[in-house]
């Protein structure tokens, strides 16, 4: 028996080096290189490599023509009403043809979702416009697997404080009293992130402001303002237009999708992307307001 053979086994999940190049059909010198590149999945324990089959399984499917994951766009990430409307218009002229699925869970947690491969687009935003570049590129580096992803731009977003329908409220300070109650975003939204930043620069202290209730999207923040839940949160401008409600903009930032350079080239990406920037999308942008699509699809790195 190889040294190896006793730490892994089918049954464990698990596969040797020579139980792997059996299952894919190749030499053990040629799973041993694309191991070296990180082409397959593995993982070395006590100086022996194994391989986790659900992951190589995953990755046939992946690498076949018209298989399972070819066919699908799992976006993960910030929220984002011209997304989402890009993404559900797509889902529906594709039919049962094709998976198109959008899941707000914020730019952190997204992140997390795409290092365990648990889906293949995030969308992000991590602080002011200006400074995204290096925000961005920092923020993606604090996960595994950032090498072979690629972060594209979709354009840039206005930032702010959704607030009731006919607000007439000029000044964040103004907001900050401990009868204003504030619908926070999750930790970890780049919505709150922003916000923190914000509150920082004008010299208010985070524990000024009264938190009431935690929205968990972009839409979920204006559906509180709206609902009468809370009095004013965080978000952009196009939730707070969706909803009819006012605004108090803070700044712009950037809008970027964060994904693995492979998922680039599939046809359901460049779908979205040239969905994105088809003039039905950009007149949805212009109505709801807040949005830059000057850079739409620019690679960023």
């Amino acid at each position: 028996m190889r040294a190896d053979e006793g730490l892994a086994s089918a049954s464990s999940g698990y596969l040797t080096a020579r139980e792997a190049a059996s299952y894919l059909r190749l030499n053990e010198k040629t799973l041993y290189a694309l191991v070296q590149n990180g082409t397959v999945p593995a993982t070395k324990v006590t100086g022996k490599w194994l391989f986790p089959k659900a992951l190589l399984d995953e990755w046939l499917l992946a690498h076949a023509h018209g298989g399972a994951f070819t066919d699908r766009l799992l976006i993960a990430g910030s929220d984002d009403p011209l997304l989402a409307h890009a993404c559900a218009t797509l889902a529906a002229r594709g039919g049962d043809a094709s998976l198109i699925a959008l899941s707000p869970t914020g730019t952190e947690l997204g992140l997390a979702l795409l290092a365990k491969r648990r889906v293949n687009t995030v969308g992000i935003h991590w602080g002011h416009a200006e400074t995204s570049a290096a925000t961005h590129a920092e923020l993606v580096r604090r996960f595994a697997g950032h090498q072979e992803w690629t972060v594209v731009r979709l354009g840039l977003r206005e930032q702010g404080v959704i607030l009731p329908a006919g607000s007439a409220t000029t000044a964040l300070f103004d907001l900050v009293a401990p009868n204003t109650r504030w619908g926070a975003r999750q930790a970890g939204a780049g919505s709150q992130h922003f916000f923190g930043l914000v509150l920082a620069e004008q010299g208010i202290a985070p524990q000024a402001v009264n938190v009431a209730e935690t929205a968990y999207s972009e839409r979920h923040a204006a559906s509180l303002v709206a609902r009468r839940v809370v009095d004013c949160a965080p978000g952009v401008r196009a939730a707070a237009s969706e909803f009819d409600l006012g605004f108090l903009p803070l700044g712009w930032e950037a809008f970027d999708l964060v994904l693995p350079r492979e998922v680039y080239f599939r046809t359901l990406f460049q779908s979205l992307l040239t969905m994105l920037g088809s003039p039905e999308l950009r007149a949805l942008a212009t109505g709801l307001g807040g949005y830059d699509l000057s850079s739409l699809g620019r690679l960023i790195g």
